[in-house]
């Protein structure tokens, strides 16, 4: 039986005003097994303090990862911008490198004037550089490659995939409602996880939402709904039986956690 690890992206709305621990522990309450830490504006955990919720996780079974920075443009003109989003990623890697976060997500880049070739290059350079510091730290990490949801934005499916085939320190995170928005209101389920499977992807770090889109792509987040459709999502997920983790990105957190949840159960998932 696959492994489905669901939870928030950040701390539960119902404790938005309460510590990483008090949300950890209100995820249990309601059976949800998942969260991913919110480092997007500011890294505001220490080394110490990731320590502690790394126990507490383990403890109550709670599967972490980190979001970095929005700041992050590994293909700015500007070579003083690369240095400082590689700074920001790389801080969110120590962080979790402590916390037990494997997954350090991170949108790359925008194409600006470059060619996708001309970034392709530059955002291969800058991972081959922050993997190398992985390396020689030895954090226990992996550098999350999320597809975007802006026509502007690197990280195409294939963009990801090209990057991740030649640096084994990336995975690809699929951010299902990006994809949909990116290819106007498109997505083959099946055809992603056939381009995963291809790649030998053991494990998926993923995101979910609905999504309001436009000719360019991803304009917000919205609350689940049918668009995209959750519930094909997950039949094709038991029909693979392949170990999973899906953060909801919605603005409802745990309540469209909860809903993604009892789709599983009702599809006959256990948790």
């Amino acid at each position: 039986m696959a492994h489905i690890y669901l939870g928030p992206s950040g701390k539960c709305y119902s404790m938005k005003n309460k510590g990483t621990i008090e949300s950890l522990k209100y995820l249990k309450t309601l059976n949800l097994n998942a969260q991913e830490i919110e480092f997007v504006r500011n890294v505001y955990l220490s080394n110490d303090q990731s320590k502690e919720i790394k126990e507490l996780a383990i403890d109550i079974n709670i599967k972490l990862s980190i979001h970095a920075s929005y700041y992050i443009n590994l293909c700015s003109a500007e070579k003083q911008k690369i240095e400082k989003s590689k700074s920001r990623i790389l801080e969110s890697c120590e962080r979790g490198s402590y916390m037990g976060a494997e997954t350090i997500v991170f949108h790359l880049a925008y194409y600006g004037k470059l060619s996708k070739n001309e970034a392709l290059y530059l955002v291969k350079k800058s991972c081959d550089e922050m993997s190398n510091i992985i390396k020689n730290k030895k954090w226990n990490v992996n550098l999350g490659l999320e597809t975007t949801g802006k026509t502007c934005q690197f990280g195409t499916l294939n963009e990801i995939i090209e990057i991740c085939k030649k640096n084994n320190r990336c995975v690809p995170v699929i951010d299902w409602a990006h994809i949909y928005a990116r290819q106007q209101g498109k997505i083959d389920y099946s055809d992603i996880f056939d381009i995963l499977e291809e790649f030998k992807i053991k494990f998926v770090h993923t995101h979910f939402s609905g999504i309001e889109f436009g000719p360019k792509g991803e304009k917000r987040h919205l609350p689940i709904n049918k668009h995209p459709d959750f519930e094909a999502l997950a039949k094709e997920i038991m029909k693979r039986n392949i170990d999973i983790t899906i953060i909801c990105e919605s603005p409802m957190l745990e309540l469209d956690s909860l809903k993604m949840k009892k789709t599983f159960e009702k599809i006959g998932y256990k948790f």
